[in-house]
């Protein structure tokens, strides 16, 4: 069982394998956190620890007759006697803003209710967790609102969202709703986050919380390259290995906000939610509105606990269909080997070497429709360019096919260039303002897909392509953020929920899509990592991790990810050197092992390699076929990161620990030549490990406790050493 309710002290206990969340009704009324930590087995006197205080001079509720900053709320409202950050805030039709919330009931029920309309985890049967749901309404408007918590028996993770209706006879105007918010009696946290740009991703900040607010946040259309959906709070002295570390991911894509807030006496609370900012949806009487999850995940076990925690949760019950457990194909892409310059007899001199070094999907990128010879036209008109592309999509798909290898095919099918064939038949259907300009980024405009139908366009689209070809694989892109925000279809006081509109029109057009084609391997793409995020893992299986394809460069982008998403759903590919977005060579072996532990491929011309470079490449794929289940479905340990370090080093344990690949990587070389050894982590310490490349054999102990040496050297050096345990 899941969850316990004590009836006799009001408190509800959230159980995982290792964790216990416990939640209070303070006076019978209001939910406060009682605790989230440890598990804890035996809670007697629970209540007791939890520190009561005053602070002078602030008001007493006038209900509870408890001051509100005295209390670690688990969903605090605007206008209590809590001034500190609310997770709640709405105008109501007189105009005014306070909300009160009473108790009502709770429901436990077994298993998780879907979301409707939303990305969300999820359970096979209702065996594997239970849901509280702690109903309450504010009586003098009619808006009721439900805390919902799904407790997993087999993760230490819990769901929270939050479900708003409208009962009363008056609109109400909600203007922030967080889906998570949680108090901590404590201040002594490191805030940590994953920022970066453009072909610069997910790199790792860590920083002490300060009084006041640390927050992250989009407000661009997308979770963005520029703040990851995600922060975690740190215990000072947590390390990869050990420490208490509590993680929130957002099971969503478009505009957040997240953070810490700590007041003068030292709590925290901690929040995530829709970004208030521009936000506004109107309910009417009857309307609901349900917000986006938030995964929260408690390690004791450091950083790197609470990652294989989000990478298990993740990839067994968010990411769903064909391939959540299926091996990834080796892939070659041609866009940085052609980009627009190619015709059907390049692309099938391409996948021909390809076949020969062991790949096994050919896609091809952008360039194939329309009149799109370079990136300032044709977006929407999704027609096959028939002078590239003689025998259409379909006549190139069987050709690839007949040579052995899967077919694949990029669409942008969120935009619309100016200069199309759609544009001049629908200019409306992009974001816009009437009367205003429209400002294009990368030459084009982005489609208003909170209109019914234009996700209908880009469902009929895609399904004429995905009937009529052979297609094994979709690379879908989005390539630019928000401006001019509107849509002709919604009225004035509706303008602020376009944002919102839009991912969940693109959450329909997705779940429409993937349904209806359930074979095809679908990986995401915005302008590289733009929407990385694990409201994306729902619908694709995959997501390209960045348009930095350096390997060095790569090192702090995958490892930046794998903090809360698992590697089976970061694509990395080889490219050609001098880098194209970096202008640094680095060694092909190098780029190969980098690249190994996501889903992996080839991003270049292989008519143009040196044999050399070929021999490798097909040693590359070959040592891919053999360890892609232990990358992907096994357990990740970050063992050195380059963050602090001159070297990188992962480790990868299959699930039964019979197999472990290590990849030692030298972000720099040092004056020293010492070589690194390195301990390992994960393993069986009874059971002795061979050496895959040299025949040695190892205890587990001693590879955890003395550890392992590695002697790559010299710049960008790269080593891969793998082990087998032996009876």
């Amino acid at each position: 069982m899941a969850i316990i309710y004590d009836e006799s002290k009001k408190l509800y206990h959230l159980m995982t394998p290792k964790s216990s969340y416990i939640i209070g009704l303070q006076a019978g009324k209001l939910p406060v956190n009682v605790y989230y930590g440890k598990r804890l087995d035996n809670t007697e006197g629970v209540v007791d620890t939890i520190c009561r205080f005053h602070a002078g001079g602030g008001p007493s509720d006038y209900d509870t007759g408890v001051q509100g900053e005295a209390l670690y709320h688990e969903y605090p409202t605007f206008g209590s006697t809590d001034l500190r950050t609310p997770a709640f805030h709405a105008v109501y039709k007189d105009g005014s803003r306070v909300t009160k919330l009473q108790f009502v009931t709770h429901r436990i029920i077994d298993g998780k209710p879907r979301l409707e309309g939303l990305p969300a985890t999820y359970v096979e049967n209702d065996s594997e967790a239970q849901t509280l749901e702690l109903e309450f309404k504010d009586e003098l408007f009619g808006l009721v609102i439900v805390l919902r918590y799904t407790a997993f028996n087999d993760f230490d993770a819990i769901a929270r969202s939050v479900y708003v209706k409208n009962v009363g006879d008056g609109d109400i105007n909600i203007k922030s709703i967080m889906s998570a918010s949680i108090d901590f009696d404590r201040d002594d946290f490191d805030f940590i986050h994953l920022y970066g740009l453009w072909a610069r991703e997910r790199h790792v900040e860590r920083k002490p919380l300060f009084y006041g607010k640390t927050s992250i946040q989009s407000a661009r259309g997308s979770s963005s390259h520029h703040h990851s959906p995600f922060f975690a709070l740190a215990q000072k002295n947590a390390t990869e290995n050990q420490g208490d570390v509590y993680g929130f991911s957002f099971v969503y894509s478009g505009n957040f906000e997240a953070g810490a807030e700590v007041d003068t006496l030292g709590n925290t609370r901690a929040y995530m939610g829709i970004n208030s900012f521009d936000f506004n949806w109107l309910l009417k009487n009857g309307e609901d509105f349900t917000a986006p999850e938030v995964i929260l995940v408690y390690s004791a076990d450091g950083i790197g606990g609470m990652s294989r925690t989000y990478h298990k949760l993740y990839r067994t019950r968010l990411a769903r269909g064909k391939y959540r457990n299926a091996d990834r194909p080796v892939l070659i892409n041609n866009w940085e080997g052609t980009y627009f310059n190619f015709d059907e007899e390049k692309i099938l001199n391409i996948a021909s070497r390809a076949k020969k070094g062991g790949v096994e999907l050919m896609v091809l990128d952008d360039g194939w429709f329309g009149k799109r010879n370079d990136d300032k036209s044709s977006l929407g008109d999704w027609f096959v360019n028939y002078e590239k592309l003689p025998g259409g999509i379909d006549g190139l798909a069987k050709k690839i096919n007949d040579l052995g290898m899967k077919f694949g095919l990029w669409f942008e099918p969120e935009m619309i260039s100016p200069v199309s064939e759609l544009y001049e038949k629908h200019p409306d259907w992009c974001l816009h303002i009437n009367g205003r300009g429209r400002s294009v980024g990368r030459w084009q405009l982005v489609l208003d897909l909170s209109r019914k139908d234009v996700q209908d366009y880009i469902i009929d689209f895609l399904t004429e392509h995905l009937t009529k070809a052979n297609i094994s694989y979709i690379k879908w892109d989005m390539n630019r953020y928000m401006s001019e925000i509107g849509s002709d279809l919604l009225p004035a006081e509706r303008q602020q929920e376009t944002v919102h509109r839009y991912m969940l029109g693109l959450y329909r057009v997705l779940e429409t899509i993937v349904t209806r084609f359930p074979d095809v391997l679908f990986e995401g793409c915005a302008s590289g990592g733009g929407r990385f995020d694990a409201g994306m893992m729902y619908y694709f299986s995959q997501y390209w991790t960045s348009d930095d394809s350096d390997a060095i460069e790569r090192l702090y982008i995958q490892e930046g990810t794998s903090l809360a998403l698992p590697c089976i759903f970061m694509g990395s590919h080889v490219s050609e050197c001098p880098n194209h977005q970096t202008g640094r060579t680095s060694p092909m072996q190098t780029r190969g092992y980098v690249a190994l532990p996501g889903t992996f491929g080839y991003e270049l011309d292989v008519t143009k390699m040196t044999d050399e470079d070929f021999e490798e490449m097909k040693k590359q794929v070959t040592l891919f076929k053999e360890l892609r289940h232990v990358f992907h479905q096994g357990d990740m340990y970050r063992l050195v990161s380059p963050f602090t370090s001159n070297n990188c080093v992962w480790e990868y344990v299959a699930d039964d620990k019979n197999t472990v690949a290590v990849i030692s990587t030298r972000v720099k070389q040092t004056p020293s030549t010492r070589n690194l050894k390195v301990r390992l982590e994960g393993l069986d310490e009874n059971a002795v490990y061979k050496h895959r490349q040299t025949g040695k054999t190892y205890s587990g102990a001693v590879l955890m406790n003395s550890g392992f040496v590695f002697t790559n050297r010299g710049d960008f050096s790269s080593e891969l050493a793998v082990f087998d345990k032996i009876d």
